[in-house]
């Protein structure tokens, strides 16, 4: 190649080109005599050879010509071997170029000079034309490992970007789905005739396998429920959102827990026949592993008589006016886990002033970052703090305190609570 560094006819191999991972390499030197020594037994050897007289040029080259390897003389006037490999090897963006140096210097200072600078390689000079093609092949080996990964990297990236177009395909659609599970729940705080009712749902994802809802029965009565999944994510929320049309208030004449007297009236069925219903419904109706705990409780408004039944589902956790706790529920059966699985009904009143909390394991089986349970103890200790407050404001603060105490903000696992709060007959009020 000429002096200003642009290919010249001479620079064309005569001889077919070579297909291995060297192509073109770039001499330089600042002997006209060693340059063309070099490049034409290259060319005989099949590389397409450009040519530069000094490192300057050498550097032009470099910025606008592929090249694979490039042999230059260590010591030129001006730029040297050394200065050319550090100055490209600081601002190249492209494939590697390998770098063999043509020297008379052996000290172990030098060639650790060298390859701190980005050289590959050492030839002594005067060059020994076997050794010289014995260092090439060694190049070539190592560019062809460097090009096969990046083609990897290369492959490897795309496949990471269609990855990441699906996973936010999948991130929106499970945006929208938690939008439509929230929407399940459309009253979050009734106020009734005789108690209020607040409900709290947080699935631990985007979706999650907890339900809770209340549906009017008549002016006096209202049914209230709360059901946890087995498992998480979106085979959860898919059998809740399910069970969901099973109790929904929005559709009475599809309520199972609903039906009509002889005055033509929705009345409250049995809380247990319910329970046997919905387990009839998932063994006999889904085909899934899943099961579900529940709990569903008919309650009075005027005398707050409260039947309900539990099916595996955490006890209830009632507190009166003055602020004292207990449990009540001594468990049952999952639905959707044992067929012809009987159910027990049990019963309480409460007074005026009383509150019942349906909760699930998820509060209960909150870690703290030791992994100790909060457990129902711990459960009592956050109630009883938060005695003085009342509807949604409890149920907010039982979510801050339970994740202070987890120490996380999102929690674990599902979380969902239905607060029933008895204020007695409106007369009374």
């Amino acid at each position: 190649m000429s002096a200003d560094a642009h290919p010249s006819p001479e620079g064309i191999c005569d001889t077919p080109g070579r297909h291995g991972a060297i192509r073109r390499v770039l001499v330089v030197d600042d002997s006209a005599a060693q340059v063309h020594l070099l490049a034409t037994i290259l060319r005989r050897s099949g590389y397409d050879v450009l040519t530069a007289q000094s490192g300057t040029q050498a550097l032009a080259v470099l910025r606008t010509q592929q090249v694979d390897l490039v042999l230059s003389d260590w010591v030129m006037p001006g730029m040297s071997g050394l200065d050319l490999c550090a100055a490209y090897r600081a601002e190249a963006t492209g494939g590697y170029v390998y770098f063999i140096l043509l020297t008379s210097r052996t000290g172990r200072e030098d060639v650790a000079t060298g390859l701190a600078s980005g050289a590959d390689d050492f030839l002594n000079k005067p060059v020994n034309m076997p050794e010289l093609q014995a260092r090439i092949a060694a190049g070539e080996r190592l560019i062809a490992v460097e090009r096969e990964l990046s083609e990897k990297n290369r492959l490897l990236g795309e496949t990471l970007g269609e990855l990441q177009q699906v996973y936010d395909g999948i991130a929106r659609d499970l945006v929208q789905a938690r939008h439509l599970q929230q929407s399940l729940v459309p009253e979050t705080f009734l106020s009734l005739d005789g108690a209020d009712v607040s409900l709290l749902l947080r699935p631990s994802g985007h979706v999650g396998g907890d339900l809770v809802g209340a549906f009017r029965v008549s002016d006096t009565r209202v049914g209230l429920f709360a059901l946890d999944v087995s498992g998480h994510g979106i085979a959860s929320a898919l059998m809740a959102a399910r069970l969901a049309g099973l109790l929904s208030g929005a559709n009475p004449e599809r309520n199972l827990a609903l039906m009509i007297d002889d005055h033509g009236l929705y009345q409250m069925r049995p809380v247990e026949a319910v329970c046997a219903d919905v387990n009839r419904v998932i063994l006999e109706d889904m085909t899934t592993e899943l099961y579900c705990t529940m709990i569903i409780a008919d309650c009075d408004l005027g005398t707050g008589e409260v039947r309900f039944c539990q099916a595996g589902h955490p006890s209830l956790l009632q507190q009166d006016a003055a602020g004292e706790t207990a449990f009540v529920g001594d468990g049952g059966l999952p639905v959707g886990l044992i067929p012809g699985a009987r159910y027990e009904v049990q019963e309480l009143t409460l007074a005026p002033g009383d509150r019942l909390l349906m909760y699930s394991d998820g509060i209960t089986e909150c870690a703290d970052p030791e992994g100790t349970l909060l457990d129902q103890s711990g459960l009592e200790r956050m109630i009883k703090r938060n005695a003085d407050r009342t509807g949604p404001d409890l149920l907010d603060a039982l979510l801050w305190d339970l994740a202070d105490y987890a120490q996380q903000k999102e929690p674990a696992d599902d979380i969902s609570a239905v607060l029933f709060e008895f204020k007695g007959p409106a007369s009374q009020g």
